[in-house]
């Protein structure tokens, strides 16, 4: 049911209708009401199942032509109202929207079985297949065509009739149960939120910290308060400056209780319902459990490829880590130490180390020049790029900037906005979502979003960043250059539509460019003085790179193996119970105890009920995706090293065999043929001091 006072707005009034007239068709969000999202959705799906109608009912035989490219025109106003849902329901929500989604998923998703499951569809779409070597058809539109045919298999498009409904029955349940975890996970995020009254107890954090806190009370109704919001990750910024052990610990608290709390936010009885579903689900397609169907159709092939992998790598971790918290603990005084005390101690070892304090970065690392002078600089010196802020754009939200594209002879490439700061209405974390697809089929020019959580400072005041929110801005706008190089015919292949384990190469490779000589010495300057970073703190900041990587991996390592336990239960072994809270825990538990990265002062980067990469995003069996990129990500910076680095003809080279491509071939083939061999684990091995795995 819709809350609040929708009204339905006519057919002619609807921005979505048509194509926006918009440079690159923007939306155009000046005129987008929340009113007009579900009339959209309902008349893209009715106007998609007239176009597949019209399609099964041609009386010729099938061709690329009147089948693939005919579905590949189909559903143009649901796409774009779709991109548009997607991204806001993550980006600045509220009640309505949230209603409207937990309407709007289950619809979607029985309109997409319906059409994958439609016999007389998948009837042309295998004599296509099967005939495929006498059409005469080129490199993409043969992949296309492999893929579409895949796609309909791996739907159930095969299945019996009652299997179909059951099928059915499953995607729906499964698309409003992730759904309900993302709600649930954005509310307890907020309700976690630690109110400090005491000023003094947040000695520590720099001034300008402080000066947020306050701003993100006064939001609140908290005047005189003091917030400390959070973002995804089970640790969290401050702990690494708070010098009050209660604090440390209150913040830590809420953290790991986030989604596992008996609130009405509480996510255990959705997660065991989801992999429930999901195990079932699997069951019916064939196969063993979740994640042997989900990595099928992925690099690393199998759910055991993935967990060998994590399994050779866990063992040198833990071991590093275990002397990583004797050390810490000895910089403390102690025996031992609390989890929520790492941080702290981190970065007194860090100073004592290679006397370097890393809130000492800060003043050099202000917003606007790391986004000009640092992650655009870059794609200037490495792709020619040159970008132009467009405040003449209507966005969703005031916090989102336009920046229009232009490749060095100044033909334009698209548009790049950026969301870049935090607030109630937006999930936590980072992500780069598409506004329009590129496709030379539909004359269409990319329009990618790139969103973060940066706290926002007061008015008239400059956002500084920590390295990691440096980090994460290059990151994502990798993902967003792969976006915007797009160059493919289709736009089922278009940008980042490449396999879950191979999507984070690309935005992993743009991360080298923020520690690159020439790229950090452009943008690391004081906000005030404008003087450069000193040569002694960027040298300590390069040396000090693989300082607690033992934690850094342990963490991930414990998030991804517990993604594939919960995801390689046979439908028979999903765990159930009267307290659902008790179930997940012992679950959790168990399974790090089994993985071997059960150690106590290292949680899991993610825990179970707060984990939406895997049960509301589309990382479910897949978060080991991040270091499985990581081979070709190090392997990739070896290579950049070994060509001459930030260069145009680097920068080409990558672009044309690799960006550009989005997923119109082989994901494989497309790294070989970028780097002219297979992929090496040992640069990824040496740049986690792991060297023990090899």
């Amino acid at each position: 049911m819709i809350t609040g006072s929708l009204t339905w707005v006519t057919d002619t009034n609807n921005p979505f209708f048509v194509p926006s007239t918009l440079p690159y068709e923007m939306p155009p969000f000046d005129t987008i009401e929340e009113a007009h999202y579900l009339p959209a959705v309902e008349r893209g799906m009715a106007e998609q199942r007239a176009e597949i109608e019209a399609i099964v009912s041609d009386p010729e035989p099938a061709t690329f032509e009147n089948t693939v490219v005919a579905l590949e025109r189909s559903g143009r106003i649901l796409q774009r109202v779709l991109l548009v849902f997607y991204n806001i329901s993550s980006a600045d929500t509220n009640p309505n929207l949230q209603d409207l989604q937990k309407r709007i998923a289950p619809m979607v998703t029985a309109h997409q079985d319906e059409m994958r499951l439609d016999a007389r569809l998948f009837a042309r779409i295998k004599d296509l297949h099967d005939r495929a070597g006498e059409l005469g058809l080129d490199e993409e539109q043969a992949w296309l065509l492999r893929r579409y045919h895949l796609d309909f298999v791996r739907a159930g498009a095969a299945l019996s009739d009652e299997d179909k409904r059951r099928l059915r029955e499953l995607n729906e349940e499964l698309a409003l149960l992730s759904t309900t975890f993302s709600q649930n996970q954005l509310a307890a995020t907020n309700a976690a939120a630690v109110v400090i009254d005491d000023v003094a107890e947040l000695d520590g954090m720099s001034a300008d910290a402080i000066t947020s806190a306050a701003k993100a009370a006064a939001a609140r109704g908290l005047d005189g308060k003091y917030l400390l919001t959070f973002n995804n990750f089970t640790m969290h910024p401050q702990l690494a400056a708070l010098t009050d052990p209660k604090v440390r610990e209150r913040i830590y608290t809420a953290s790991i209780r986030r989604g596992n709390d008996g609130s009405d936010s509480d996510n255990s009885e959705t997660v065991l319902r989801i992999v429930a579903a999901r195990a079932e689900r699997a069951a019916l397609l064939g196969y063993s459990d979740h994640a042997a169907y989900t990595i099928e159709d992925q690099t690393a092939g199998t759910a055991q490829a993935a967990a060998d992998m994590l399994a050779r790598l866990a063992p040198a971790a833990v071991a590093n880590v275990r002397v990583e918290a004797v050390e810490r603990a000895q910089v403390l005084g102690r025996e031992t130490i609390d989890p929520w005390d790492w941080s702290l101690a981190t970065e007194r070892l860090r100073k004592e180390r290679y006397d370097f304090d890393a809130s000492a970065l800060r003043p050099y690392l202000e917003l606007e020049r790391v986004l000009r002078d640092g992650v655009f600089f870059a794609a200037n010196r490495l792709y020619g790029l040159s970008f132009t802020e467009r405040s003449d754009l209507p966005t969703y939200h005031p916090d989102v900037r336009v920046f229009e594209v232009f490749e060095e002879d100044g033909s334009p490439l698209g548009l790049f906005c950026a969301d870049f700061f935090t607030r109630d209405s937006k999930n936590g974390g980072a992500w780069m979502n598409s506004h329009v697809l590129q496709s030379r089929l539909l004359d269409q020019r990319p329009v990618v979003v790139n969103n973060l959580n940066i706290p926002k400072p007061p008015a008239g005041e400059k956002a500084l960043l920590t390295f990691d929110e440096v980090t994460t801005m290059f990151h994502e706008f990798g993902h967003a250059l792969h976006g915007l190089f797009s160059d493919v015919t289709y736009p089922r292949l278009a940008g980042t539509n490449v396999p879950r384990d191979f999507v984070e190469f690309p935005s992993q490779v743009n991360e080298m460019w923020s520690t690159w000589p020439e790229v950090l010495a452009n943008y690391a300057r004081h906000h005030e003085t404008g003087e450069p970073m000193p040569r002694e703190l960027v040298d300590r900041l390069l040396e000090s790179q693989q300082f607690n990587e033992g934690f850094a991996t342990t963490e991930y390592l414990a998030a991804a193996l517990l993604d594939l336990a919960w995801h390689r239960l046979s439908a028979d072994r999903v765990p159930s119970g009267s307290d659902a809270r008790a179930v997940v825990e012992a679950f959790e538990a168990a399974a790090l105890e089994t993985a071997g990265v059960a150690v106590p002062e290292v949680r899991p980067r993610y825990r179970t009920t707060y984990f939406g990469h895997v049960f509301s995003s589309g990382y479910s069996a897949g978060y080991y995706s991040y270091i499985w990129s990581e081979v070709l990500d190090a392997d990739t910076v070896a290579w950049f090293k070994e060509n001459g680095g930030l260069t145009r003809a680097n920068g080409d080279r990558f672009r044309a065999r690799l960006l550009s491509r989005g997923g119109s071939t082989d994901a494989m083939g497309l790294f070989r043929d970028f780097a002219g061999r297979d992929p090496r684990i040992e640069p990824l091995l040496r740049k986690r001091g792991l060297d023990a795995a090899i």
